[in-house]
């Protein structure tokens, strides 16, 4: 067996424009020397043309959020002017405009520098199933790169492009994340439109995200979020979104038999990765997730693997010829199934959702490996089904179970990168990405989605008093502590538990210690339907300048109580309290 050399070593370039990104990328993928990723690599010309443009965009003031990000797209997802094959010649066409997540991303700033190689029609979670050539791995050229978004996540880990666009319906958003040792976001299913995207399976398809970087990742997914009139399936945030599982999250871990899969190497890891989880305060609890790998099944052993047919099945029927013998078998095949099989896989499935809930009751998150092994590509040719089916073991009930997921890099295994994912309930994305964010060691200011209203508290509810659970349980975030304006007094109530009152006196106050937190509209308002006597809602002035909702005190309340705005704050004056009980003298 032929020993391909290692990649050579990169510095990435930081170069202070778009058009030196673009120039520093070309340089790379000069020398990579990696062809199979791309399918269509636009001219350095053309790609110089669009970054000038964003430089001068920043030069006339504006601030693009990705301005001069280099962009790669799977070849599944139209770029107006480029063709899209989905893997097969055959089925090219150039479309005249480009995917809403695509335009959405360019308006942004980014720069697309071509269209990357997939398993053909989406199929596949190794990135071999392709005539364009099979995708090596960016570390280990020897093994696979995982599919089927395999060229947008190795263009992503050679550091050629800054962000890509991959497509989920299996796992191939997390899957290559984490043979590639990046990051991987797949959001909740619709909030990313699929307007312009080759479907695979429609109504468990998902547009993704790869980056190097996690915050880099959830800015570029931030900016390819919201609804879309052409998009039937496309969905907006709920009113009600959790923002936050607080700083005592409840996550969800396989119990050993369900680990079975996973090499000495890789059991290790993730015992490392439970030990971080248990470290950082997460209460953690094993539950068997038989159910959840069976739910798998549904998507490629039932009927439910129809809706492939659905999207290309005919295509293939008359083009054989030019199809990958894999794919076609799969699509194919699923051609013979019956209306009835598919009514009755549909039934079977909203039975699996209801059992997963049962199963993740009272818990903000499941945490797993993303994959069991990483095989190489002569493993993949001697048996390409088999390999491809146990690449899915813990990433193809996702979609169909209608969760969120994060793949991020966790270590080392077996050579190579180990990865995990972190899933949550539908539209909990910011929670997954709270809990990546404890394995990448950062964390976005702003949260997915960024609806969050402000409210201030000063008293019982702040972090570690009695009362902050019902800030936690509506799924609040912290934000930051902060001072209010000198023109406020605070007084303790006789109250159970005890509390403060806020009193706005204009002169003769004090700059009094709080904390912002943001909370959904539904969540505020369920929280301000149970505020108790004698407390107020109200605009409160804070020392920048701001204001923010906050809590006021009824000042026929606080006509017997102590003051104690000496003391600058609740805190303090709890310490206080502590300290003369301890010594009375």
């Amino acid at each position: 067996m032929t020993t391909l050399p290692p990649e050579p070593e990169y510095v990435p370039p930081t170069p202070a424009s778009a058009v030196g990104r673009v120039m520093a990328a070309f340089d790379r993928i000069a020398e990579v020397d990696r062809p199979e990723v791309w399918i269509t690599l636009r001219s350095a010309e053309d790609v110089l043309v669009d970054a000038k443009a964003v430089d001068e965009r920043v030069r006339a003031g504006e601030r693009p959020p990705l301005a001069g990000l280099l962009l790669a797209v799977k070849d599944n997802v139209d770029v107006a002017g480029l063709p899209t094959t989905a893997g097969c010649p055959a089925f090219a066409y150039t479309p005249e405009v480009s995917a809403t997540a695509v335009r959405r991303l360019t308006q942004a700033g980014a720069v697309v520098l071509g269209k990357t190689n997939l398993d053909q029609f989406a199929t596949g979670l190794v990135g071999s199933r392709s005539p364009y050539g099979a995708v090596r791995g960016a570390k280990d050229p020897l093994k696979v790169s995982g599919g089927s978004s395999s060229g947008s996540a190795v263009a992503v880990a050679l550091e050629l492009v800054d962000i890509a666009i991959g497509t989920d319906t299996a796992g191939s958003g997390r899957v290559p994340a984490a043979f590639n040792g990046i990051v991987g976001l797949k959001p909740t299913l619709g909030l990313v439109p699929k307007t312009g995207v080759v479907p695979a399976a429609r109504s468990y398809d998902c547009v993704t995200i790869f980056a190097r970087k996690l915050t880099t990742a959830q800015l570029a997914l931030a900016e390819m979020t919201g609804p879309d009139a052409d998009d039937p399936q496309s969905r907006e945030w709920p009113d009600s979104v959790r923002l936050s599982a607080g700083e005592h999250p409840r996550v969800a871990i396989p119990d050993d038999k369900n680990l079975e899969p996973l090499s000495p190497s890789a059991h290790r890891a993730f015992a490392a990765a439970v030990a971080s989880l248990r470290a950082s305060g997460a209460v953690l609890t094993t539950v068997d997730i038989s159910p959840l790998l069976d739910a798998a099944k549904l998507l490629y052993d039932g009927a439910l693997v129809a809706e492939r047919y659905a999207a290309v099945g005919e295509f293939l029927r008359e083009h054989p010829e030019d199809a990958d013998p894999t794919v076609a078998k799969i699509i194919l095949a699923a051609g013979k199934l019956k209306a009835h099989d598919l009514a009755a896989d549909q039934e079977r499935l909203a039975q699996a959702k209801a059992t997963a809930a049962k199963l993740l009751a009272g818990q903000d998150a499941l945490v797993l490996p993303t994959v069991p092994e990483h095989p190489t590509l002569a493993q993949v040719e001697k048996d390409p089904v088999g390999v491809n089916k146990r690449l899915g073991t813990y990433t193809n009930f996702v979609n169909l179970l209608d969760m969120a997921g994060v793949a991020v890099p966790a270590g080392t295994a077996d050579g190579g990168s180990f990865g995990l994912t972190v899933l949550t309930r539908a539209f909990d994305d910011q929670i997954a990405l709270d809990l990546a964010a404890l394995f990448t060691g950062e964390l976005a200011e702003t949260p997915y989605p960024d609806k969050g209203i402000d409210l201030v508290v000063f008293g019982a509810h702040l972090r570690g008093q009695p009362l902050n659970h019902q800030l936690v349980s509506l799924g609040a975030r912290f934000a930051e502590e902060v001072l209010t304006a000198e023109e406020y007094r605070m007084v303790a109530l006789p109250t159970t538990p005890p509390k403060p009152g806020l009193l706005h006196v204009g002169s003769g106050g004090a700059a009094l210690e709080g904390e912002r937190w943001l909370l959904s509209p539904a969540a505020l308002g369920k929280f301000l339907a149970g505020l108790p006597a004698p407390m107020l809602l109200g605009r409160i002035l804070l020392d920048d300048g701001t204001e923010a909702v906050g809590f006021y005190c009824d000042p026929s309340a606080a006509e017997n109580a102590k003051d104690i705005t000496a003391f600058g704050g609740w805190r303090a004056y709890l310490r206080r309290v502590i300290a003369c009980r301890k010594d009375p003298g």
